[in-house]
C-alpha cells in the first residue's frame, strides 16, 4: 500500500510540477553564512510544514526575514498539535507540496524515505558537529536533525519554598510524592496544587501518552542493551502507573476532567501560580517567562522520576525527534532554495539568533549560538555535574496509533471507566500488533 501511495503521488506530483514550474526570484543575496560569504539566491521557491505550532511565529518572523534578504519566497505552514503525519500525507498529494517536511526519527523516516533528497553532499550536513544528528543508512543522509531539546518537570520555585521545600529536596520518585502529596493535604492552606492538569485532549495527550511513555521504554532499553524493539516487555509500568497516579490525584483539577482539558489549560494554571509543577520542555521556556510572566529565578527544571535506577544522578530527558528532510519530488530550483534557506538558518547571525534566543533552541551545528533559556542551561549544568540525560526513545513507538490507543486507555483509566490493565494492554499488546502493522 504504502509503495502504491508513493507511486500515486509521485506521478501526481510530477504532472503538477511540470505544468507549474518555478518562478525566478531577485538576485539578492542573502545574509550570509558565519564564514562572512554570502549565499546567491536560488531561483526556487520554499515551502516549510513546520512540525512545532509553539514557534510557529518565530519561523514566519524568520521566513520573512530570509525573503527581505534575497528574495526567495518562503511559505511557513504549522501543523495542529497531534496532526502532522495526517497534515503531512495530505499536503503531499497536493500539486505545491512541502518542499522541506520533519520526520520524527526512524520509524517516521521508514514512511517517506522515498520522499528524502540525499543530503550528504549538502552545506548543511558540513555544518553539523556530529554523525549523531543524520538519519543515515550507509551513505545516504535521509535527514538532518536540527534541535535538540529536554523535558522534565517544570517547577515554580517560590511556590515551593511556601511549602515549605526547595528543588534540592526532590532526587528521587519518593521525594517527589511526598511533596506532591504534603502540598495536596495543605492545598486550602496553601492555595494551590501539586500539578497543572494532565490534560489528555490531543493539544496536551503527547506530553504522557509520549514524553511520560519514554521513561519505561527508556529504562527497558537500558536492561536489554537495546535501541528499538519489535516486542515491549512491560517491565517498568507499573512505575508508569505510579507517576501517573501521582499527576492525576495531585492536580488542579478530578482526574474525571482530564479528557477535556487542554494545553493552554495547563500552561495558564502554571502561570497564575495554580500549581508547583507542570511537565513540558525547554521549548516551552518563551511561554513561561518574560513580561508579566516568571523569571529565572522563579523557576527550575527537574528530572521526570518514576522510581527506577540510579535517580540521584538521573538528568532530564534530552535528544530530538525534529529531522529536516528536503522533499525530492520538488524542483530542481526548489531543492536548492530550500537547501540554501536552512543552511542559512543555521550559519546565519539572524538565523542563529533567532533560533537560541526567539526558540530558545539549541542548534547541533559549528556556528550555534548559546541560547538563554533556562532549561537548556539547567540540562547542560546537569550533563558537566556528571549526571545522565534521559535519551528520547519514544522515536521507536510502533506508530502513531498506538500512541492514539495508548492516550485513550489514560484517559479512560483517570476518569474510572477503564482500569490499568487496558493501559497495560495498550502498551504491550499493541506495541507488538503496530510493530507487525508497520513492517510486515
Amino acid at each position: 500500500m504504502k509503495k502504491a501511495l508513493a507511486l500515486v503521488l509521485a506521478g501526481v506530483m510530477a504532472l503538477s510540477l511540470a505544468a507549474c514550474g518555478s518562478t525566478p526570484s531577485s538576485t539578492a543575496t542573502s545574509g550570509g553564512d558565519s564564514t562572512g560569504t554570502s549565499t546567491p539566491a536560488a531561483a526556487g521557491k520554499v515551502y516549510y510544514l513546520n512540525f512545532k505550532p509553539e514557534q510557529d511565529e518565530d519561523w514566519q518572523n524568520l521566513a520573512k526575514v530570509y525573503t527581505e534578504q534575497t528574495g526567495v519566497p518562503v511559505e511557513v505552514v504549522t501543523a495542529a498539535s497531534g496532526t502532522y503525519e495526517t497534515t503531512l500525507m495530505a499536503e503531499m498529494g497536493k500539486s505545491d507540496a512541502p518542499t522541506l517536511f520533519q520526520v520524527n526519527g526512524p520509524v517516521g523516516l521508514a514512511n517517506w524515505k522515498d520522499y528524502c533528497y540525499d543530503l550528504a553532499g549538502s552545506d548543511i550536513y558540513s555544518q553539523l558537529t556530529s554523525d549523531t544528528y543524520a538519519l543515515k543508512e550507509g551513505d545516504v543522509v535521509y535527514g538532518i536533525g536540527y534541535v535538540i531539546e529536554s523535558y522534565g518537570i517544570i517547577t515554580n520555585k517560590t511556590l515551593l519554598a511556601e511549602a515549605g521545600y526547595t528543588v534540592e529536596d526532590i532526587q528521587s520518585f519518593e521525594d517527589l510524592k511526598a511533596v506532591a502529596e504534603d502540598i495536596t493535604a495543605r492545598k486550602d492552606e496553601l492555595g494551590f496544587s501539586a500539578f497543572t492538569s494532565a490534560g489528555m485532549d490531543s493539544s496536551s495527550d503527547w506530553r504522557f501518552k509520549t514524553h511520560l511513555a519514554n521513561l519505561p521504554i527508556y529504562f527497558e532499553y537500558q536492561d536489554e542493551g537495546i535501541t528499538s524493539t519489535d516486542a515491549i516487555k512491560g517491565t517498568y509500568l507499573d512505575n508508569y502507573k505510579n507517576i501517573w497516579d501521582l499527576y492525576i490525584n495531585n492536580a488542579t483539577c478530578e482526574p474525571t476532567e482530564l479528557a477535556a482539558k487542554t494545553a493552554d489549560d495547563s500552561l495558564n494554571e502554571f502561570l497564575a501560580g495554580e500549581a508547583v509543577f507542570y511537565q513540558n520542555g525547554s521549548w516551552e521556556y518563551g511561554n513561561v517567562t518574560g513580561e508579566g510572566k516568571f523569571t529565572d529565578d522563579d523557576l527550575a527544571m527537574i528530572p521526570i522520576y518514576i522510581g527506577v535506577g540510579d535517580e540521584a544522578n538521573q538528568g532530564l530527558c534530552t535528544g530530538t525527534e525534529n529531522y529536516w528532510c528536503v522533499n525530492n519530488m520538488a524542483s530542481e530550483e526548489d531543492i536548492q532554495a530550500t537547501l540554501d534557506f536552512i543552511n542559512w538558518c543555521v550559519t546565519s547571525e539572524e538565523g542563529t539568533t533567532a533560533m537560541a534566543t526567539e526558540m530558545g533552541f539549541v542548534i547541533p551545528f559549528k556556528a550555534a549560538q548559546e541560547s538563554a533559556n533556562l532549561f537548556v542551561k539547567t540540562d547542560a549544568e546537569m550533563t558537566a555535574a556528571g549526571k545522565t540525560p534521559v535519551s528520547w526513545n519514544f522515536t521507536t513507538m510502533p506508530s502513531e496509533e498506538w500512541k492514539n490507543v495508548l492516550g485513550t486507555a489514560l484517559t479512560a483509566y483517570a476518569a474510572g471507566t477503564g482500569s490499568w490493565d487496558d493501559v497495560v494492554t495498550a502498551f504491550v499488546d499493541n506495541w507488538a500488533a503496530e510493530y507487525q502493522l508497520a513492517n510486515g
